[in-house]
């Protein structure tokens, strides 16, 4: 028993490494974990991917006959080295020699070759399957609706579409492969050891139970660990993404000191949580590596003892070439283990991000069209409103059984203070949310009995904030339609006045618009917007306080655009400004979410109740300012 004591020393301190682990593991394990996304199981994850990589089965059957032929080098040339010592201690023939060199060297070529090939198919399917992957989450992003975009930050969104994304990439184009390449290196040193010598491979095999070990636990604390990294990214994007939209306000109010402690938290948080990334990875490789160094250190005992003494180990002689043999194929069988750590923590960074990209996926569309929904080519423009009650949180009633009917081609203002529920009226006509009881009718067809994009389609939306896109006032008019021509792009700027200012510019309609459009006044904006609108020839105008914010001589303008699309179809207007809606065929006073009054405007003043009354107290206020 004592000539085998080192080999119970190490045993013992293995063993002893593998109980730490075990707590460290439970007391991580007690901690609370955060996070609001839930977790998946791998084999769901891998489930819900292997819809993208099918269409390539046949790239990834090319890649593992690749994988094949490059990893002979692996396993043969540990023998050809054994071979060329035994060939330098016995009888030495040249010839042999360089004939064992050229089957080295041939080998070695061939798994370069395979290597590189494998490379490049890999990263043009990964390519593939990531742009898939994308455009399949940003479209199911545009289909979800206004409440639930409302409830989930930008920042968030756009860390689900651009880095997260990127992480799955690496899965198919490097991850994935990878380990199955070195599973396959695994087996096949196994399988060569046991062949060469199965006593030194059983003493081998005795480090395995130590290495799944390890592997299961660290699997575990990478996938905590990279879940926190994730949310702590996401906190981060989230906050710049608003408080950069936000830096003028940030600086007119000298709020710079606050918001950078802010950042510097979430920043702080960001930081430990790669730390304990960090942690989790610097703990786990040097155990393999301690389990490599053990497994050597065995083998040049046994094999020093029985090259020394003449001794056998269970029946087997261990030569000098089959020591060196062993040693390479030792190195070979841990140092894809040692490259499988790696691998597993970018597969749980991979998985950690799938989480969070499914997540968004499984938020079911609260708007989804009837089964036998139809498609509308032109609507008259008559809209009606039957007893519709709306919330946007329940119980809290933002509509209150609200009815009235607009024939095509009205023009229709709804007035009243802030919260009364005008805009709510605007969106609740495009569908933009579905009401909780009540019916809204285009044409007498109920909207829900409409395909929402063809409802859409017939509706054009000018509100108080208008957003133009990067790019030119070109692309910002036509919304990147090439179907229009110069001509017809001129001639909706001239009807709603945009001309004027656009023919002052340098560039004309290929002027280049910045972020947000805050190179222009906010008459112009909203002059562009107008021009949007008509070009796309909507039957239903829909404006939205779209003359508030904007000085005099804007208004005039816009004024007189109004004047002229009245003549295109039914308009429906909110504003603050009595003075702008005078002359509609039919003005709706709204407070609390129910219809007060509703008549043109001389017969509201003729009423003398709340119009009368806020149009008084407009009256006098230009006065007084005048």
């Amino acid at each position: 028993m004592r000539e085998y004591l080192p080999l119970l020393i190490v045993g013992a301190i293995i063993g002893l490494f593998a109980v730490l682990f075990i707590c460290l593991w439970g007391w991580v394990k007690r901690q609370k974990e955060t996070g609001t996304d839930r977790h998946m199981a791998d084999g769901e994850i891998m489930r819900r991917l292997a819809k993208y990589a099918k269409p390539y089965w046949k790239q990834f059957i090319l890649v593992l006959a690749l994988m094949v032929l490059s990893i002979a080098y692996s396993l043969v040339s540990p023998v050809l080295v054994g071979d060329i010592e035994e060939l330098i201690k016995a009888d030495f023939e040249l010839k042999r020699l360089w004939s064992m060199v050229t089957v080295y060297a041939a080998l070695l070529v061939v798994s370069m070759v395979c290597t590189y090939l494998q490379s490049i198919i890999l990263q043009k399917v990964g390519q593939k399957i990531l742009s898939a992957l994308r455009e399949d989450l940003f479209v199911h992003i545009e289909s979800l609706s206004h409440d639930q975009l409302n409830n989930i930050p930008v920042g968030k969104l756009v860390t689900r579409v651009a880095n997260d994304t990127n992480a799955i990439s690496m899965m198919f184009t490097n991850i994935l492969v990878n380990m199955i390449k070195n599973v396959f290196i695994l087996f096949g040193v196994l399988g060569a050891m046991l062949l060469l010598n199965y006593a030194l491979t059983l003493m081998v095999l005795c480090f395995v139970p130590f290495l799944l070990l390890f592997t299961i636990l660290f699997r575990k604390l990478t996938r905590r660990a990279f879940r926190r990294v994730k949310d702590c990214t996401t906190d981060i994007n989230t906050y710049l993404s608003e408080n950069l939209s936000g830096i003028k306000i940030t600086q007119v109010f000298n709020r710079e000191q606050a918001k950078m402690g802010e950042f510097l938290d979430k920043s702080d948080k960001l930081k430990k949580a790669r730390q304990q990334q960090m942690y989790v990875f610097g703990v786990f490789r040097p155990m393999v590596y301690m389990l490599y160094i053990s497994s050597v250190m065995c083998l040049f005992w046994l094999g020093g003892k029985g090259y020394i003494e003449d001794r056998t180990f269970l029946g087997q002689t261990i030569t000098s070439g089959t020591a060196v043999t062993f040693y390479l194929y030792i190195s070979k069988f841990f140092d894809p283990i040692q490259m499988l750590a790696e691998q597993f923590n970018m597969l749980q960074s991979a998985f950690a991000s799938a989480e969070k990209i499914f997540a968004v996926f499984d938020m079911a569309p609260e708007l989804v069209d009837e089964p036998d929904a139809i498609e509308l080519d032109h609507i008259e423009g008559d809209v009606e409103f039957r007893d519709v009650w709306f919330a946007y949180e329940p119980g809290q009633w933002v509509l209150k059984g609200v009815s009235f009917h607009v024939s095509p081609r009205q023009t229709v203002a709804l007035v009243g203070a802030t919260g009364s529920g005008k805009s709510t009226i605007l969106s609740l006509i495009c569908r933009n949310y579905d009401i909780q009881k009540g019916q809204i009718l285009i044409d007498g067809i109920d909207i829900k009995h409409i395909r929402t994009s063809s409802l859409r389609r017939h509706f054009g939306q000018m509100l108080q904030d208008v957003f133009l896109f990067s790019g030119t006032i070109r692309s910002n008019i036509v919304l990147r339609d090439e179907g229009f021509t110069d001509e017809e792009i001129w001639q909706a700027c001239r009807y709603v006045n945009a001309d004027k200012f656009i023919e002052k510019l340098d560039e004309g309609l290929d002027e280049p618009v910045r972020e947000r459009g805050n190179n222009f006044s906010a008459g112009q904006r909203q002059l562009l917007s107008f021009a949007r609108t008509i070009i796309h020839r909507p039957e239903v105008m829909i404006l939205d306080e779209a003359t508030a914010n904007i000085d005099t001589e804007t208004e005039l303008l816009i004024q007189e655009s109004l004047e002229k699309m009245k003549n295109i179809g039914t308009m429906l207007i909110v504003a603050h400004r009595l003075s702008t809606i005078q002359h509609a065929d039919n003005i709706i006073l709204l407070s609390h979410g129910e219809i007060l009054e509703q008549g043109t405007h001389q017969e509201l003043l003729h009423l003398r109740g709340r119009y009368y009354k806020l149009y008084m107290l407009q009256f006098e206020k230009q006065a007084l300012e005048k």
